[in-house]
């Protein structure tokens, strides 16, 4: 099977990723997720886009039963060289966040630093796709779950560029996304790709999560690295939503 770029972009990127200056708070990111979560040691907890493990190992070591799912096979062998180390199971799962079904159901989940929506195939619809993604959370979780979500903010995105980006097709005003060519190794090769990323407004995501069939609790500014539950400001890289699934 041919991989799409993302999957090429992180497998490419994956020895690396816990070098990025973001991955250094990950102990108080993890802390985190706990008390918002409200966990305790025993819950199952679903992890979208888990990447190398950045959370979901350190959580395993609280006690969480972690079952984590990417789309590249890359990162997850980071993240089971680092679960082996850390002496932890973790459950990890290859596959693509926008069609995947699991046995199991989960007390709560987690999808964070841009892991599963906003990362656009060449032909995704970007409302399709992140919709899909969301709704096989939400099938995947018992009632009264919740689910922490972290995403790209749209408004800084259109604040960084320019009407010359709109007319060169750098940036989509219309549905916030970034057209940005990079230089991917893979097995000592170098590939030039083209990589669509979506940014959101926190209506949109509102939105989008409603139609999954979540509740908000919360949106908040949510760069990686600073989770201060503070207001949202145009000029942050991330908003963080808390969401939940209805008891009835």
């Amino acid at each position: 099977m041919v991989k799409s770029n993302w999957e090429s972009f992180f497998d490419g990127h994956a020895p690396d990723y816990l070098d990025n200056v973001f991955t250094k708070n990950t102990e108080f990111e993890v802390k985190f997720i706990i008390d918002e979560l409200g966990l305790t040691p025993g819950d199952a907890v679903l992890d979208v886009g888990c990447g190398t493990g950045r959370h979901a190992i350190p959580l395993a070591r609280y006690g969480i039963t972690m079952t984590g799912l990417d789309l590249s096979e890359g990162m997850l062998a980071q993240a089971r060289a680092y679960a082996e180390k850390e002496k932890v199971r973790v459950e990890l799962i290859q596959a693509d966040a926008t069609n995947f079904q699991l046995p199991q159901q989960f007390d709560h989940a987690i999808s964070l630093c841009e892991g599963s929506l906003g990362l656009l195939g060449q032909d995704d619809d970007p409302c399709k796709r992140d919709l899909s993604i969301l709704r096989n959370i939400y099938n995947c979780l018992i009632p009264g779950a919740k689910f922490l979500l972290t995403v790209l903010n749209g408004y800084k995105k259109a604040r960084e560029h320019t009407a010359e980006d709109v007319k060169n097709g750098v940036f989509d005003p219309v549905h916030l996304i970034t057209y940005e060519k990079m230089n991917v190794e893979e097995s000592g090769k170098t590939t030039e790709m083209t990589l669509r990323e979506k940014g959101f407004t926190p209506g949109e995501l509102h939105h989008l999560l409603n139609r999954a069939g979540f509740n908000i609790i919360h949106i908040w500014g949510g760069t990686a690295g600073s989770w201060h539950k503070q207001q949202l400001d145009l000029d942050e890289y991330e908003i963080m939503v808390l969401a939940e699934k209805s008891l009835s």
